[in-house]
């Protein structure tokens, strides 16, 4: 039975964790800053308040825990509040497991560390780090600080399921700016479900350290997706689609906007971003319990409020 301190226990991946946790068994020390934890109905947990951007209010915080499954990430803001929050309270939340005698520390961080470019079946000892954000460039300074002191680093990539408010949102408004249905749309793209990925991490957090092969490791299902049928499952999810005429990559990339958010989103699905994650699965001896494709059909469920809205 392990001690598991989950931070970010409030947020989009970080309740899913907490949730997973409690499932896998042990005690739970459940840490929020801005939005409250939902305790699990199963097993001895605490919760407690603390702010990374205070590391007064981290100490004595990882007493007695075995595990620190690291989920809060400030994303967005302004580049101070990224600086206080990723890069200098993560060294200080850090600092304080090793003083508490933490025996593993799991850090989630982002394929969004390698800035833009194409990307191919790549680890990550292929992949050199180019954060172009404050967000990301501060959770690439985090990801420096669990390493050293010994610890494990996942990057997903997108990551969709209950609670996404990001990935499958920013798809849709996409979707609805298009003057057709995006079709021979071929990128390959790493996906994964939020519920998928709280298992890994948690699995990640209880695995004997022989088991893991390197410190860093991607989180995504084995086969990417492509962009068309990523778009496709989005489309469904809303509503049934009228018949609209087909839309090219190139056509769509060639239209006027002033919404930056949807030139980001087209960058994204015009080229790969295949992450190989085969060692992760392979040193858990884990396979997914779901594929995409499984995923996709259960948009609608995961997403009511979208389809309502459509």
């Amino acid at each position: 039975m392990q001690n598991i301190l989950i931070t970010g226990a409030g947020g989009f991946i970080g309740a899913q964790v907490t949730r997973e946790a409690a499932r896998a068994g042990g005690d739970l020390t459940l840490v929020a800053h801005r939005r409250p934890t939902q305790p699990p109905p199963a097993g001895r947990t605490r919760t407690v308040r603390a702010d990374l951007a205070d590391p007064d209010s981290l100490r004595g915080l990882c007493e007695g825990a075995d595990v620190l499954l690291h989920c809060a990430s400030r994303i967005g803001g302004t580049p101070e509040a990224n600086e206080a929050v990723n890069a200098r309270g993560t060294a200080a939340l850090v600092a304080e497991a090793q003083r508490a005698g933490v025996s593993r520390i799991v850090y989630l961080s982002t394929a969004s560390v390698y800035g833009r470019g194409i990307f191919r079946c790549a680890r990550p000892e292929q992949l050199p780090r180019r954060p172009q954000s404050p967000t990301s460039r501060t959770r690439a300074r985090a990801e420096d600080a669990v390493l050293a002191a010994g610890g494990i680093v996942v990057r997903p990539h997108l990551v969709y399921g209950p609670g996404d408010t990001w990935v499958v949102p920013g798809l849709t408004r996409l979707l609805r700016s298009l003057p057709g249905t995006p079709t021979g749309w071929d990128a390959r793209i790493s996906v994964i479900s939020v519920i998928e990925l709280a298992a890994l991490l948690v699995a990640v957090g209880r695995a004997p350290r022989a088991r893991l092969s390197t410190s860093v490791y991607h989180a995504a299902y084995p086969t990417p997706v492509t962009a068309s049928a990523l778009l496709d499952a989005v489309a469904d999810s809303t509503a049934p689609r009228p018949a609209r005429r087909s839309i090219s990559l190139a056509h769509a990339r060639a239209l006027p906007t002033e919404n930056g958010a949807a030139t980001r989103a087209l960058d994204l699905l015009a080229t790969d971003h295949w992450f190989d994650s085969a060692p992760l699965w392979a040193d858990l001896g884990r396979t997914p319990g779901r594929s995409w494709e499984e995923d996709l059909a259960r948009m609608k469920e995961w997403y009511p409020d979208q389809a309502a809205a459509a």
